[in-house]
């Protein structure tokens, strides 16, 4: 790596020219660095907003999954039959899923050689356990914080090797070639030298980039994602890179003072449901208005552990997606809050204090039994099947054994994002998005397909990089000769942001008004209406956001650029959601569009939640968009049908000679 200083309009600014670049600490950006070292490249660096932030190291669930091949059993498997679980969710490019299939064993052994302890047996068989939309016994766990061991491990992997991590650097541009094909580098902000004359802004000049800044969790104002991560899709979006399957979300109830995922143990020991007022008053158990008996909305609650995801398909027959709804209908319809509350039973379907099981479908009752929990309250169960459950909340300052939990229907993982190859490269050339950055999943998938994505992805970007884009990066001349426009323009909007440093800030307070904006139009209740006003919206406040933006000091100046990068995500997002539904697109995956032609989940219920399932015509499409910034913002939408699994040539003389010979990784 060469570092020198090169003046633009009389500000000297650091120039760092290297092969590649990793911009982001998950577990993405660690195996891609990690990775590529382990190939042979040294010429590398990471840089980040900061090594503790990020969804991979601060998010989990009561049992965090990661998904891959069935390495345990007699039970039969093989890639194929994965690719195909994840191809049928709908919306997902089959060589994508095979090549998600087919390095998942790869990959999961690295992690277990570099010390994450996935459970094995004593005969050495990494056993599973089905978990959502999965067929087999592929899923496993180390506990609630999978992703963090995982993080914790890649990063030591890196250090140890001594990879140099630039860390408090905030990118605000990727930059191209003049014709917008190709990645060249990345302007970022110092956030530790915002206060020098040239407001820490520092240029890479490299060959490649692997970004795996995770999704764009800034968007939403309810949301499980980490306050720390906010997500860098919108100067993708900016350079030229295409997003894939925007729509496909996650959305599931999360707690909202210590963000995290309620599925699981924490739903299957049936905790009560609550609402109150704004100031805590006027308590009511709310789910008691909208079930017809008391075991159905036991069984309801029960299942929402195993069905932790709001999904339409769910709803009707009072199902666990109705609690959902319902939840959303207290907070965002009626504007009161919610909470889950241990300590009691449900009054509805209690006998006095005791909960009268035998109220329970037998796939309830059974699991609780099975797990010696009938009895006692859900603070009890959760305490027997579950005891780091509670601890978890504790040691947040949370205690679930005394005091209400508070909860919203809350954004939790985009399976769409910046589109990419079987070797997770943009359409911008060079360019790399691999994790959740990445649009690899469609529809639906199994739980802990993420975690294994992070690890695939990265691992091929690697391969690919070492394969094809070995070559130094250009003369830093030849850089600034096709940069300096795009650099140019980056400068004069610092300066534009810190003209108007003054006593007071807005910034904070705009940003949470474009994330109630996207909660309200682009989350898991959708109308048309509802997305063409919040577009015109996000459009006026991106044109107006260097005359409307008030700073306090320099110092919030990454907070602004996080708050561009956040609209711009916003607009392409709900452009996106947008030419769904003018295609005739209805609910389907994580969402409820809302139809005056459907029907209501339940009597009783606002029009808003009027809806008709998706039939399935659109399953078999991914809907590309592209944001053009000539003349104005506008998005260009393109339906392609989805690549199916590829039949490859099995013959094992073919592969070994085409791998000899250079021919694979191309």
């Amino acid at each position: 790596m060469d570092r020198c200083t090169v003046n633009i309009h009389g500000m000297d600014i650091e120039v760092y020219s290297l092969n590649t670049v990793v911009v982001g600490t998950g577990a993405a950006g660690f195996n891609g660095a990690d990775s590529l070292y382990n190939l042979g490249q040294r010429d590398i660096a990471i840089i980040t907003e900061g090594v503790n932030m990020g969804t991979s190291r601060n998010t989990g669930s009561d049992k965090q999954t990661y998904y891959k091949l069935t390495l345990a059993g007699g039970e039969p498997d093989s890639v194929y039959d994965m690719a195909n679980t994840l191809f049928q969710g709908g919306c997902m490019h089959g060589d994508i899923a095979l090549t998600e299939a087919a390095l998942s064993s790869q990959c999961f052994y690295k992690l277990i050689n570099i010390g994450v302890p996935f459970p094995h047996n004593r005969y050495g068989e990494y056993v599973g356990y089905k978990t959502d939309h999965d067929p087999r016994q592929r899923a496993t766990s180390v506990g609630p914080l999978t992703s963090k061991y995982m993080t914790e491990k890649l990063e030591a992997q890196v250090r140890q090797k001594g990879i140099k991590i630039f860390d408090g650097y905030l990118v605000i541009g990727i930059l191209t070639d003049g014709d917008r094909k190709k990645a060249i580098g990345l302007i970022t902000l110092n956030t530790d030298s915002l206060d020098d004359p040239n407001m820490g802004i520092t240029l890479f000049n490299c060959t490649n980039i692997i970004y795996a800044t995770g999704g764009p969790a800034g968007m939403y104002f309810t949301s499980v994602y980490p306050e720390s991560q906010t997500g860098g899709s919108g100067v993708a979006f900016e350079a030229g890179a295409r997003g894939i399957n925007l729509t496909e979300w996650q959305y599931g109830i999360a707690s909202t003072k210590f963000r995290w995922n309620l599925s699981g143990t924490y739903q299957q020991v049936i905790p009560r449901y609550i609402s109150t007022d704004q100031e805590g008053n006027d308590e009511r158990e709310f789910l008691n208005d909208y079930f017809d008996t008391p075991g159905h909305m036991l069984d309801a609650i029960f299942l929402k552990g195993y069905q932790w995801p709001f999904d339409p398909r769910k709803i009707d027959g009072y199902g666990s997606s109705l609690i959902d709804i319902l939840v959303y209908n207290e907070t965002e319809i009626k504007g009161r809050r919610v909470f889950l509350d241990f300590t009691r039973n449900p009054r509805w379907g209690s006998g006095g204090e005791e909960l009268d099981f035998s109220l329970l479908g037998s796939e309830s009752y059974d699991y609780l039994k099975n797990s010696n929990a009938l009895f006692g309250k859900p603070i009890d169960r959760l305490a027997k099947m579950n005891q780091p459950a509670i601890d978890l909340y504790k040691n947040n300052g949370i205690d679930i054994t005394r005091e209400y939990l508070e909860i919203a229907v809350c954004a939790q993982h985009n399976n769409g994002g910046l589109a990419g190859n079987v070797w997770y490269e943009s359409n911008l050339k060079h360019f790399f998005p691999v994790g959740e950055v990445n649009g690899t999943f469609g529809i639906y998938r199994p739980g802990g397909t993420a975690l294994n994505s992070t690890q695939v992805g990265s691992l091929r970007a690697a391969q690919y990089i070492m394969a094809n884009y070995a070559a130094p990066p250009v003369k830093v001349d030849a850089f600034l000769d096709e940069a300096l426009d795009q650099i140019t323009k980056k400068i004069d909007l610092a300066y534009g942001f810190k003209n108007s440093i003054g006593k007071e800030s807005n910034v904070i307070d705009m940003r949470i008004k474009a994330q109630r904006r996207m909660t309200r139009a682009g989350a898991h209740i959708r109308s048309i209406e509802g997305c063409r006003k919040a577009i015109d919206e996000c459009l006026h406040d991106i044109e107006n956001l260097v005359d409307h933006a008030k700073l306090s000091s320099i110092y919030e100046l990454p907070h602004v650029f996080r708050n561009r990068d956040i609209l711009i995500s916003q607009f392409v997002y709900l452009n996106a959601i947008k030419a769904y539904m003018q295609k005739g697109g209805k609910s389907r995956g994580s969402y409820l569009v809302q139809d005056d032609e459907g029907g209501l989940p339940i009597e009783g219920l606002p029009d808003v939640f009027k809806f008709t399932l998706d039939d399935g015509n659109l399953s078999g499409k991914a809907c590309e968009i592209v944001l053009n910034t000539e003349g104005g913002l506008k998005c260009s939408v393109n339906w392609e049908d989805v690549r199916p699994i590829p039949k490859g040539d099995g013959w094992f003389e073919n592969v070994w000679n085409d791998y000899r010979e250079g021919r694979i990784i191309r």
